[in-house]
């Protein structure tokens, strides 16, 4: 199990480039740990700063309390074995440094080549620590408009191939679909071509309706940002056609950078068109907000100076926020823009100043 789940670590989809053409306004198993052991691991990867080398190396990361999140920390994500990496090389403030990010839940997004094995390593894990899946679904055909991200299932037909091998990999495990990040913000903004839009809508519909049909899956349709779709009332009919009235709800901030002020703002305001379903913020990288606009038509592309947000939690003290996640993968680059490398690699020294830059 644990070879397998290092081999998943490694591979998958991009985690999202976010294709920003259209954006110029905005920029891996264990038993669970104890509550204690898991604050002090947090503690540690609180203090720790990039200058400091005092010899201590973060362990393996364990769980974090099921009282503040029931979702599963992944011991072999890319970031652990970063924190490992650097540990070997007596980095050890670099380590603790990228800890902060190796020590929570972040989504896992399935690859193309096995949607069943590898939806069934992520949730059996969880399901042996006690905690939930939290897993993307992000395989649509025409994927992010042949961008850094493009690519998706070959037709539909690939597509339902590819999502009944996720169905059979989840099974009755508790877990938490992200569905399809861009995929109706893409039919709001018309950079999806038109004639793709009722297959999308069939697809997304079918894909809610049998993910809800599992015993223990919770399903979250992407809704942008309010920096990219301004209009909440865009968002309403795409969220209809697509399924919203089965689905628990919808996601906000994927792979970006808006502030989590401005996403409950936006949220709000869906949620009241919606029949007030409940919504989730990616806050995996929105600690200091977006960059300035400035000239770059892609500033939402590996921006310099972000950091990491509100650390993943379901205690959001709003009704209407089912959670603050780390959808994104922090450190793992959005693209070939301002020196990164390929869409969902990771990317250390983008993880470094995430962290860093975090209060």
């Amino acid at each position: 199990m644990y070879g397998n789940l290092r081999r998943m670590a490694g591979v998958g989809p991009t985690g999202g480039s976010r294709d920003g053409r259209r954006r110029s306004a905005h920029a891996g198993v264990a038993s669970a740990r104890t509550a204690v052991g898991a604050l002090a691991l947090l503690l540690l990867a609180g203090c720790s700063s990039s200058g400091s080398d005092d010899g201590s190396v973060p362990d393996k990361p364990g769980q974090r309390p099921k009282a503040v999140t029931p979702f599963w920390v992944n011991p072999d994500s890319k970031a652990a074995r970063q924190v490992s990496a650097y540990g070997k090389d007596g980095k050890s403030g670099d380590a603790r440094l990228v800890n902060k990010i190796a020590s929570q839940p972040v989504a896992e997004w399935i690859g193309i080549d096995d949607p069943q094995g590898e939806a069934r390593g992520f949730t059996e894990a969880a399901a042996k620590a006690d905690r939930e899946a939290l897993l993307v679904l992000y395989n649509i055909p025409h994927r992010d408009c042949g961008s850094y991200s493009k690519g998706g299932a070959a037709d539909g037909n690939a597509y339902r191939s590819w999502l009944d091998g996720v169905l059979k990999g989840i099974g009755d495990r508790a877990t938490t679909v992200i569905l399809e990040p861009d995929a109706l913000p893409h039919i709001v903004d018309k950079c999806t071509p038109q004639q793709f839009h009722e297959e999308r809508y069939a697809l997304l519909t079918e894909a809610v309706g049998k993910l809800k049909a599992l015993p223990h899956t919770k399903v979250y349709l992407d809704a942008g940002n309010p920096h990219w779709i301004k209009d909440a009332g865009g968002m309403v009919e795409p969220l209809k056609r697509a399924g919203i009235d089965r689905a628990d709800g919808f996601a906000l901030n994927i792979s970006n950078y808006q502030t989590t002020a401005e996403n409950t703002k936006y949220g709000k305001k869906l949620s009241a068109m919606v029949g007030g379903k409940r919504f989730v913020i990616d806050t995996s990288r929105n600690g200091n907000g977006p960059a300035p606009g400035g000239d770059d038509p892609e500033n939402w592309c590996n921006p310099p100076g972000r950091a990491l947000g509100t650390p993943p939690t379901t205690k959001t003290d709003d009704p209407l926020i089912a959670a603050y996640l780390w959808i994104k993968r922090p450190g793992e680059s959005d693209g070939t823009c301002k020196g990164g490398p390929k869409a969902g690699t990771w990317w250390p020294k983008y993880a470094l100043g995430l962290a860093d830059s975090a209060k």
